[in-house]
């Protein structure tokens, strides 16, 4: 087995390819392919699920990410020891895992699920709009100097993230409140989180408006190429390091909308776009 190629970032959501490889996954079978048009899910940071569709006909239930050492051992999800890029020798892998086994060798078929992949998309650019518009309407509260995001306003978004769920046609943010980042020089005390999110949702009101073009930039064709969002926004390019999968540009989201819920140190911001309910 050699690293996966991957043509999702080009938008594919099909294509056909030899089966190089199978390794087990629990009591179901994990199936390697040369090429793959699946996303899947990163270990690292595990904000868009994986894609779902079939291989060879077969149902793929999940799809994680895999490495496999100079000594032929495959490591799996968190299981992974080392960081990607950090050491020589290992290859990284698309697993497709299925409840039954196809032969190592098989050239097969793969059809990703395109309408929860379109979903997906939708949620992930709407995620990544948000963080820039939140970050504008935060920008004032700030005590000290901060890291810029691309826009130019105190990054808050990158500064207090706990954790990031994409889902279609939205995303869940948690952010952290508490004294370190109040050493960092932002105090959530008094701030009106209701009207913070009216300031971002008529932002991203604009940006939709504007039909602003998104891209990825893909330097390569494998896993672990270092992809980069940009978005040609009114306001300037916004480029964000991102593995993920987008829509062609922000008038293919209809519309993006945040809502905050303040519990105790922790802030999160809800994300919808499109036809979410």
């Amino acid at each position: 087995m050699r690293s996966t190629l991957v043509t999702f970032p080009d938008g594919r959501t099909s294509g056909r390819s030899q089966v190089v490889g199978a390794v087990p996954v629990g009591d179901r079978h994990g199936l390697v392919v040369a090429e793959t048009p699946f996303h899947p899910l990163d270990h690292t940071w595990p904000d868009q699920p994986a894609d779902r569709g079939t291989i060879g006909g077969l149902p793929v239930v999940d799809c994680v990410t895999g490495a496999r050492s100079s000594a032929g051992e495959v490591f799996l999800g968190d299981a992974i020891p080392v960081r990607r890029g950090t050491e020589e020798g290992w290859d990284w892998l698309v697993v497709h895992v299925t409840e039954t086994p196809l032969p190592v060798g098989a050239e097969v078929e793969l059809e990703v699920d395109a309408d929860l992949r379109a979903a997906l998309s939708a949620g992930h650019t709407a995620c990544h709009l948000a963080a820039l518009a939140v970050n504008a309407a935060l920008a004032g509260h700030w005590r000290k100097e901060a890291a810029l995001d691309p826009l130019g306003h105190p990054d808050f978004d990158q500064t207090a993230i706990v954790s990031s769920r994409i889902e279609p046609h939205g995303s869940v943010d948690v952010y952290r409140l508490g004294k370190s980042l109040r050493k960092k020089g932002f105090s959530a005390e008094g701030v009106d989180f209701g009207k913070i999110a009216q300031q971002a949702n008529e932002q991203l009101a604009a940006w939709v408006a504007a039909d602003a073009p998104v891209r990825l930039d893909v330097p390569g064709p494998g896993l672990t190429a270092r992809r980069t969002w940009h978005c040609s926004l009114p306001a300037g390019e916004a480029s964000i390091p991102c593995g993920g999968t987008h829509v062609r540009g922000t008038a293919e989201l209809g519309r993006v909308e945040v809502a905050f819920s303040l519990e105790e140190a922790a802030l999160t911001m809800r994300t919808t776009c499109g036809g979410a309910g």
